[in-house]
């Protein structure tokens, strides 16, 4: 596995997998192409920018001749996708965005790997593609597709794309659908780091409804080895489900982050409920577990505090998220050059 490239490299769940990988599989090469949209960050991988293992791209997965260009040079053996618009409520307000990045971008990117011979493509998901569970019972991964926003929507038919490509062309793709991610570098507008920071500045926690929804919560470092393993040893045309098995109440989230603050729970504010708020996922990890051999290591009490801890440890970090300054490490570490490597 010497030649790998990862699509939106610089956002949470990707700049965790590219350290994650360098660290687990040193000679190993990583080519980091990313858009650098709101929630692409470089500060992320600062720790990485010095390893001969490691280039960055500014570019697109939309962009073919960019993409054209990256195989042809670097003749990468694997590529993992993390390219995609990702947040909800964004996806209300414009949803033609995430259909031009996670359905249009998805599909350039498997033609262009498929031209390339490229032996496995890992496309990652979401557990949001299966839409709202129910009370009981656990998403498996033959649960049919039911998504209920734009967002969730166009990561189904990402999904679908992928197992057409395996289906028509038996291009080696393995999609994995994950429950809620939370850990270090996550952007301040997701449920945890938007309560632990404006918890951190006595402001409002704004929470959906009542608080009741239930997600699956897994570390961000449990996923990552998750994916690693997925990427090695999965077995193409196939899709598998990662969770955490611990389930949450928002509510019970929200008040667990205040406590470990010594902060109020007067500070929560109940907002009006989005619009097709999926109430429970859940996922059934089980799969995953027998075949590969995966499980997760953090229970949701440690990971939180750990989480808690380095949120209040990197504030400058979230400060550069929050005003929007950590764009000035783009200009000021790559200039107007877009790779670098």
């Amino acid at each position: 596995m010497s030649r790998l490239l990862v699509t939106g490299g610089a956002g949470f769940i990707g700049s965790n997998f590219v350290r994650y990988f360098l660290e687990q599989h040193p000679g190993g090469s990583v080519v980091n192409l990313d858009a650098l949209t709101y929630a692409g960050n470089l500060e992320n991988l600062a720790a990485v920018e010095e390893d001969p293992g490691y280039a960055f791209v500014k570019g697109s997965v939309c962009d073919r001749l960019l993409l054209e260009e990256l195989f042809s040079e670097h003749r990468f053996d694997r590529v993992v996708n993390f390219a995609a618009e990702s947040h909800v409520d964004r996806s209300i307000l414009g949803p033609a965005v995430f259909v031009e990045t996670n359905v249009k971008g998805t599909q350039t990117l498997l033609e262009v790997a498929r031209q390339h011979g490229t032996e496995r493509f890992v496309h990652i998901s979401t557990d949001e593609v299966y839409g709202d569970l129910g009370p009981t019972g656990r998403f498996t991964e033959e649960t049919p597709l039911a998504p209920n926003s734009p967002y969730s929507a166009s990561k189904a038919a990402a999904d679908l794309f992928c197992r057409s490509y395996f289906k028509t062309f038996g291009f080696p793709v393995i999609i994995t659908r994950c429950s809620n991610n939370y850990g270090p570098f996550q952007f301040p507008e997701k449920l945890i780091p938007l309560m632990i920071h404006n918890a951190l500045h006595d402001e409002r926690l704004p929470v959906y409804g009542d608080g009741t929804n239930v997600r699956d919560w897994i570390h961000v470092l449990d996923h990552c080895r998750a994916i690693d393993v997925t990427l090695r040893n999965g077995r193409p045309g196939e899709a598998y489900n990662i969770g955490g098995n611990s389930e949450r109440r928002n509510i019970e989230i929200v008040r667990q982050i205040l406590r470990a603050l010594d902060k109020p729970d007067d500070l929560i504010e109940f907002v009006t409920d989005r619009p097709g708020h999926d109430k429970r996922y859940a996922m059934d990890a089980s799969k995953i577990k027998r075949e590969l051999g995966w499980e997760p290591s953090y229970t949701f009490e440690d990971g939180l505090r750990q989480t808690i801890d380095w949120y209040r440890q990197n504030r400058g970090w979230v400060e550069n998220c929050t005003s929007g300054d950590y764009l000035e490490y783009y200009r000021r570490n790559y200039g107007e050059r877009g790779q670098d490597g």
